[in-house]
C-alpha cells in the first residue's frame, strides 16, 4: 500500500461568467464556461501513523489564515471523519497559482487534496462522489475535481463537459491588489445588467473549434463591479486587445485579466511587453489546457 501521493492542482479561467439571479441562501445562480490552464500548485500528501493533520506551505498567503482554516486542511479533515480513517496526513503545498486572483487556486488545492486522499487511502470514490463532498467546501471545487472545459450552472455544482478548447495560449496579468469575491458579488446589480454572455454561441464555437469566434464571446458580468472600482483592470484588458489577443477577460471575481492567443510567438512578445509595462504585476504565460 502506498503511503505518499503527489497531486497537481491546476488553475482555471472563465471564458464566460453570467449571474442569472440571487438565491434565498445567499448564493447566486450562475451560468459560466470554465477552462483549466497549465499553471498549477503541487500537493504532496503523506499518510502518517497518528490521527493528526499537518499542513505546510512554501508561500505565505495574504489572508494569514491559520492552517486549520485552509481548504486543504478542511478537505483532509472531512475525508478523515467521513470515512473514519484511523490515520492522519502530512500535506506539503507548493504554491504557484497567485492567491485571491480569480483563478480558483484555493478550490483547486482543495480538490487535489480530495483526489489525493481518495487515491492514497484506496477509497475508490468516483469523481461524482468526490464532487458531492467537495461542494460542501466550495462552489468551484467540483469543477476543480473534474477539470477540462465545462459549462457550470447552479452555484457551480451542475457541470456539463464541453469540447476541448482549441490549442491556445493564455497570458495572465495579476495586479498588485486583491478583490474580495464576497464584495464583488454583493455589489453586483443583477437586475441592471444590460449585457450577458452568449453562452450558446460560445459553446457552438467550441464545438466547431472556432477560436476567433470564441474570443469574441468572452464576457464576465462581474467586470461591471470590478472595473468601476479599479479602472486599471479595464486598461489591462485594452492592453491585450492592442497586443494581438483574440479576446481578453477578467477571470472569476478578479482581479486577474487574461488574453487568449492563437500564436505562441505573438503571445511571448505580448508577455515581454506586459512585463515591461507592468513591472509590479505578476505576469504568467501558459496554455489553456490540462497540465
Amino acid at each position: 500500500m502506498i503511503n505518499q501521493v503527489n497531486v497537481k492542482a491546476p488553475a482555471k479561467i472563465n471564458l464566460t461568467l453570467d449571474v442569472i439571479g440571487c438565491r434565498p441562501d445567499g448564493y447566486h445562480d450562475l451560468k459560466m464556461i470554465m477552462q483549466t490552464i497549465d499553471i498549477y500548485d503541487e500537493l504532496t500528501i503523506t499518510q502518517t501513523g497518528s490521527p493528526q493533520i499537518s499542513l505546510s506551505m512554501d508561500t505565505e498567503l495574504p489572508d494569514n489564515l491559520p492552517p486549520e482554516e485552509n481548504l486543504v486542511y478542511k478537505a483532509a479533515e472531512l475525508m478523515q471523519k467521513k470515512f473514519s480513517l484511523p490515520y492522519g496526513f502530512q500535506i506539503d503545498l507548493k504554491k504557484r497559482i497567485p492567491a485571491a486572483a480569480g483563478l480558483a487556486g484555493g478550490s483547486s488545492d482543495c480538490a487535489a487534496a480530495l483526489l489525493g486522499i481518495n487515491k492514497l487511502c484506496g477509497l475508490s470514490l468516483s469523481k461524482d462522489e468526490l464532487c458531492k463532498i467537495g461542494l460542501v467546501l466550495g462552489a468551484d471545487v467540483p469543477f476543480c475535481i473534474k477539470r477540462g472545459t465545462m459549462l457550470s450552472e447552479g452555484i457551480g455544482e451542475i457541470l456539463t463537459p464541453l469540447p476541448a478548447l482549441p490549442p491556445l495560449w493564455a497570458l495572465l496579468i495579476k495586479p498588485d491588489f486583491s478583490l474580495s469575491t464576497g464584495y464583488v458579488y454583493s455589489h453586483l446589480e443583477v437586475n441592471r445588467l444590460h449585457c450577458h454572455p452568449d453562452t450558446e454561441k460560445a459553446v457552438d464555437a467550441l464545438t466547431r473549434h472556432d477560436a476567433v469566434t470564441l474570443g469574441q464571446c468572452l464576457l464576465n458580468v462581474l467586470e461591471t463591479v470590478a472595473f468601476a472600482d479599479y479602472p486599471v483592470l479595464k486598461e489591462l484588458k485594452e492592453f491585450f486587445m492592442q497586443n494581438g489577443s483574440i479576446g481578453a477577460l477578467m477571470s472569476g471575481s478578479g482581479p486577474t485579466i487574461y488574453g487568449l492567443y492563437q500564436d505562441e510567438i505573438l503571445a511571448r512578445i505580448a508577455c515581454q511587453a506586459a512585463k515591461r509595462k507592468y513591472p509590479d504585476y505578476e505576469v504568467y504565460l501558459c496554455q489553456a489546457k490540462l497540465p
